[in-house]
């Protein structure tokens, strides 16, 4: 009896079967690992925020290049100059040559 007093009387073992604690705890538990909102699903969010952010950094640098290239090509002769190189447009008394070469040793 004596052993089974201090058991119930040691301040930890006390504390723990407070009801108020046992609530928090499962509260807690509950919010962190089984909640729809719980810590693991902000992980993963965070992961795909900065993913996102990412892509949108990637696609302002596009935009920024095509608009350069856009500004470019208002110029008659840029304009000429990139569909012969892109295109391969060639005026009509022109004979227009392909050199390939093979990059298979």
């Amino acid at each position: 009896m004596k052993l089974i007093k201090k058991i119930q009387s040691h301040k930890v073992l006390k504390l723990l079967t407070n009801r108020y604690i046992l609530i928090f705890l499962v509260f807690c538990i509950w919010m962190l690992f089984f909640d729809e909102n719980s810590y693991i699903n902000h992980l993963k969010y965070d992961d795909e925020i900065e993913e996102l952010e990412n892509s949108i950094e990637f696609y302002n640098q596009e935009i920024e290049h095509n608009k350069k290239m856009i500004e470019a090509l208002n110029d008659p002769e840029q304009l000429e100059k990139y569909a012969r190189e892109i295109y391969r447009i060639k005026k009509e008394d022109e004979t227009l040559y392909l050199i390939e070469y093979d990059t298979i040793q």
